[in-house]
């Protein structure tokens, strides 16, 4: 399952995130987390030192090393630079699969604890002014067209904040987003936004209430978010703890989160992916950036590399 997890900036999105990897990991469930958000805490948020985490290696120095391995001899697909951020599978593309050994993963992700952890990376002094952040998630969602996960595999996604994830279609990769809602006006404007846009999406949109402190909060965000909220987090000692570095096991968390961890896990294993719209959509968004800027920018008819018989679904094969 595929999850994402976005909200207002400051909302606490990578905190809830790096609170639901520790659960899976502490649940034995094997999981790969990537972190595509422009401030990039999530290592740290699990466990990382602040020199480890500027040490991990990122998907996005590692571009054209991820375009070269998945394009595989997709006959559709003549040379690396001729692949963009939306560039879909076909046959003879490699497929990869989240804990596999291979030359991305090797080079782009590290085991933290049990956790398989990616970073897109950080914005430096080269990108200020001349590159937009899309040009180092694009490597994420590359990566994720061409990913296959299998039952009981978890890839979770920290994202871009607020309505920033729009900005390409990786919003659409995913089996759940969760939206992580402060009991605030700004922050409900927040979700309502992302609610509208990704309405027409089929987006499986959960908001989970977050820095809860007091029973007016529970009652503004039940009215505010009606059916939508599944839960909420309320203020915790031990997420303060770890924001001080005294990291503490996920199994100490006040039993009230444990709890609504454990109703989001639920709501993930009730979801059967919709394989058909999944390549659609890669396929729709694929089409609009090549009409739109890709075509005009690497000089090759981009829209050629759909292949019309490849077909996505749970026994896809992921050899060449």
């Amino acid at each position: 399952m595929k999850i994402a997890f976005v909200g207002k900036g400051g909302s606490g999105k990578t905190t809830l995130s790096s609170l639901f990897v520790s659960y899976l990991a502490g649940a034995g469930k094997p999981v790969l987390a990537i972190d595509a958000d422009i401030n990039q805490h999530l290592a740290v948020a699990l466990g990382a030192t602040e020199e480890e985490a500027l040490a991990w290696p990122t998907l996005g120095d590692n571009m054209a090393l991820i375009k070269d391995y998945l394009r595989g001899d997709n006959p559709r697909i003549p040379s690396a630079s001729a692949m963009i951020k939306t560039t879909p599978p076909g046959r003879g593309s490699r497929l990869v699969t989240p804990f596999e050994d291979n030359p991305v993963t090797d080079a782009c992700f590290r085991f933290l604890g049990d956790v398989r952890l990616g970073v897109t990376g950080q914005f430096d002094e080269d990108d200020l002014g001349v590159a937009c952040y899309h040009s180092k998630v694009g490597a994420a969602e590359l990566l994720l067209n061409h990913l296959v996960d299998g039952p009981g595999e978890y890839v979770v996604m920290d994202m871009t904040a607020g309505a920033d994830a729009f900005a390409s279609g990786l919003f659409t990769r995913f089996d759940v987003t969760f939206l992580v809602c402060e009991p605030t006006l700004r922050s409900v404007g927040v979700y309502r936004q992302y609610a509208d846009h990704a309405r027409d999406f089929g987006v499986h949109l959960v908001a989970v209430g977050n820095k809860v402190t007091d029973a007016e909060d529970v009652a503004f965000l039940q009215s505010s978010l009606g059916p939508a909220l599944l839960g909420w987090l309320e203020a915790s000692g031990h997420v303060r703890a770890g924001e001080r570095g005294a990291s503490r096991p996920i199994g100490e968390l006040e039993p009230h989160n444990l709890g609504t961890l454990a109703s989001m896990l639920s709501t993930v294993d009730g979801v059967t992916r919709d394989w058909a719209r999944y390549q659609r959509q890669a396929v729709d968004f694929h089409l609009r950036n090549a009409r739109a800027w890709g075509n005009g920018r690497t000089g090759e008819d981009l829209e050629a590399q759909v292949d019309p018989e490849f077909v996505w679904g749970p026994g896809v094969s992921t050899s060449l």
